[in-house]
């Protein structure tokens, strides 16, 4: 699939007053975009995703902030380290680990920009990434953005996108990255939103803590009214789940996964339908429970760890009882925003099964290696 990026071209404010020289900028008055990285025991990746930021060619209207989430490896202060002397950064140091949604959202609290650029700390952008993707969001009245997600090494495809869900309410993936177009969701390790937007959502909720978080957000903004697209023309460079798959160091060699890990996909997976279906697609919600019913015993079986079922499954059902008034309280405060119901909706179902892509992925890597954590 050719995904090569066309001829450079430059937009408006995103491109006024750019210097080439990106180390002599001097700090914004007023940054166009905060950069939120959220940041876990990621010191072996830090170093590059903050120079190429500092690369971009809108960097003088940037401001950068690393969510440090209580690292153990002493990241945040490397971060600060890097960052010192550079205008318009800091590192947000909290004393526990809230996750990707709380963690972010904290960080947003304070961000000055018109929009946010919630960015994993295992990527690298291109040096005109983020000024391709706020062109193409603001030119075509969008109020959500991805970029097109490459392998870290090289430009291998990683995710174009989400496109929609499929038949059991798992995310359906975007194949189509050869123009700009309308995506259902775009992927949280690179996700840029209108920060007017992001607050008057809510953010992201802080009860998922990790996984399907852009899920949930992104079916909010498209209830709301609000536009995703995706932009190929901007580029991530990603290397995707370092802590859970180590081995490999900037290339993915392995398949693994872990008790923490299946639990929180399990159960934001389908809080999300919980909380945003209105009514006919709640349909979608007893079809994904006789999926995981199927998937728990495969992996009962492969993984000869009844432990992991118990945990990553059944805990996961348990823990949705339990959040019960969270799910009542979102879905009331969605129908008070709410422009687009689920009929409307209907048009992001889509025919690729997620699970298609899993089984590509065991067939990459091999059965996956569970980890009791």
């Amino acid at each position: 699939m050719d995904c090569s990026a066309p001829e450079r071209d430059f937009f408006g404010e995103f491109a006024a007053n750019v210097s080439s020289s990106p180390a002599s900028a001097p700090a914004s008055a007023s940054p166009v975009l905060s950069v939120i990285i959220i940041n876990y025991n990621g010191a072996p990746w830090l170093e590059r995703c903050l120079d190429s930021l500092r690369r971009q060619t809108i960097y003088p209207q940037l401001e950068i902030i690393v969510a440090d989430n209580a690292s153990a490896d002493q990241s945040g202060l490397l971060a600060a380290k890097i960052m010192r002397g550079w205008p318009d950064t800091r590192v947000e140091q909290y004393t526990t680990n809230f996750g990707y949604s709380e963690g972010n959202n904290r960080a947003a609290e304070n961000a000055r920009g018109r929009y946010l650029f919630f960015l994993n700390n295992d990527t690298w952008l291109e040096t005109d990434c983020l000024e391709r993707l706020l062109a193409a969001m603001t030119a075509r009245g969008a109020v959500a953005a991805a970029p097109l997600v490459t392998d870290y090494t090289d430009d291998e495809l990683q995710s174009a996108g989400i496109a929609g869900f499929d038949m059991f309410g798992f995310t359906s993936s975007q194949s189509d990255c050869s123009a700009q177009r309308e995506i259902f969701m775009a992927g949280g390790c690179s996700l840029l939103i209108e920060a007017e937007m992001f607050r008057r959502l809510g953010g992201f909720d802080s009860q998922f803590f990790m996984y399907a978080d852009e899920y949930d957000l992104c079916w909010r903004v498209w209830a709301v009214g609000g536009r995703v697209i995706l932009e190929p023309a901007a580029r991530v460079h990603h290397r995707g789940s370092p802590s859970v798959n180590p081995l490999g160091a900037e290339q993915q060699l392995e398949n693994r996964t872990s008790d923490s890990k299946r639990f929180y996909a399990n159960r934001n997976g389908l809080l999300v339908l919980l909380k945003n279906c209105q009514h006919i697609l709640l349909f979608l919600v007893p079809l994904q429970l006789l999926v995981l019913a199927g998937e728990a015993l495969l992996m009962g079986l492969v993984a000869h760890r009844w432990r992991h079922v118990r945990n990553a499954y059944g805990g996961a059902l348990l823990d949705c009882w339990r959040l019960r008034r969270h799910i009542r309280a979102e879905r009331r405060r969605l129908g008070t925003l709410r422009k687009h119901g689920d009929w409307w909706m209907l048009r992001f179902l889509r025919g690729r099964m997620n699970r298609w892509d899993e089984f590509q992925r065991w067939r990459r890597f091999g059965i996956p290696k569970v980890d009791a954590r």
